[in-house]
């Protein structure tokens, strides 16, 4: 019984931190081998660099198709997005986050829930209510999910949010007809999981951004593509920083726990006129560029740049940041629970929903 409510609160005690409520804690035992030191493993390519961000705006571009992908919070609103937005959004590329609607609007639910499984998830339930909301325009037609190719990866690692969370995302897609691939097999701690990630393959900490031996990237892109071209190890693309309140409603991208600034990766054959894939890359709580000890480090290691320039391949990266309003959100996660008084979070008119679309169509997608 007494290591039963242990694990109890120690899962507890991640979905706090990761919400927000709690304190960010340092790596537990199953993060760390026994010799004091994470796993990491194999080398994995250099990667590139991300240059330097040119101060600028968001431009059309000749776009031929747009896709979603985050981590934790931001898989919730890669997902979001995706389901609210099916008639602009083809695909999803999610590491680690619950099914469409899980938290309702709830707290508690988002917690105990939607990463733990203190709580259980009625998928029939999110599906019907997905369901309903596309019958009243809140969202767009769930027809247009059937055939939409979705990228599924969770580590037994990740003590942060559950398999069981994990596999009713699975079970939501594959219902409404959609191309679901599911890795379930890696090591992973909880963590965007990339061949350049400085961080052991089990750990669960900043930057959150693992290396595991492998390439989900390659895997992801290849599940949402059809195929891709080998990465560059070279950039030849640049990094254009703009501001987001342009694009929050109000005018006012801090209201809404956003950063000032949102970045996109341009590669030169894109600048240049070629037709390009649109990949709105959502990052995880506390991995935010306004988080200080984090800064670009999302961006530069995610190995999206590199497969971008080689793929015809623009990455818009929207940041969220910390709040600290009454409701707010001090990690700087993105909503998926309806913090700051926004109860249409999840629809096609909740806020940040709304700033990330328009970021989309200031692209051309």
């Amino acid at each position: 019984m007494r290591s039963a409510l242990r694990r109890a609160a120690a899962t507890l005690a991640a979905a706090l931190t990761l919400t927000g409520l709690g304190t960010v804690p340092s790596p537990g035992l199953d993060a760390l081998s026994s010799t004091g030191r994470g796993t990491l493993i194999g080398a994995g390519p250099a990667g590139a660099a991300v240059p330097p961000p040119t101060p600028g705006s968001l431009t059309r571009h000749s776009i031929s198709g747009v896709y979603a992908a985050g981590v934790s919070s931001g898989g919730y609103m890669a997902t979001q997005l995706h389901v609210a937005y099916s008639g602009t959004f083809r695909g999803a590329g999610i590491f680690t986050a619950g099914p469409y609607g899980c938290a309702q609007g709830n707290l508690t639910t988002a917690q105990l829930a939607c990463m733990n499984n203190l709580y259980p998830i009625n998928v029939a339930g999110l599906e019907q209510a997905t369901r309903t909301r596309a019958q009243q325009g809140r969202i767009d037609p769930v027809a247009n999910l059937g055939g939409d190719k979705v990228w599924i990866y969770h580590g037994r690692g990740d003590a942060t949010v559950k398999e069981s969370v994990n596999d009713s995302l699975a079970a939501f897609y594959g219902d409404f007809g959609a191309g679901v691939s599911y890795n379930k097999t890696s090591p992973a701690g909880h963590a965007w999981v990339s061949p350049i990630g400085p961080n052991p393959c089990n750990a669960s900490y900043t930057p959150y951004v693992n290396n595991c031996g492998d390439d989900p990237q390659r895997s992801m892109l290849t599940h949402l593509f059809g195929s891709v071209a080998a990465p560059v190890s070279a950039l030849n693309g640049k990094l254009v920083q703009f501001g987001q309140s342009a694009y929050a409603p109000g005018g006012s991208a801090s209201s809404i726990s956003m950063g000032a600034n949102g970045f996109a990766y341009v590669p030169a054959s894109c600048a240049g006129g070629a037709s390009c894939k649109l990949m709105v890359a959502l990052h995880g709580c506390l991995q935010g560029f306004e988080n200080g000890a984090i800064g670009n480090k999302f961006m530069d290691k995610a190995y999206l740049n590199e497969y971008a320039d080689s793929n015809a391949m623009i990455v818009l990266y929207p940041q969220a940041t910390a709040s600290s309003w009454t409701g707010g959100n001090p990690n700087g996660c993105w909503n998926w629970w309806g913090f700051g008084g926004d109860t249409s979070y999840d629809v096609k008119s909740g806020k940040q929903m709304q700033a990330i679309v328009a970021m989309v169509r200031a692209l051309g997608g």
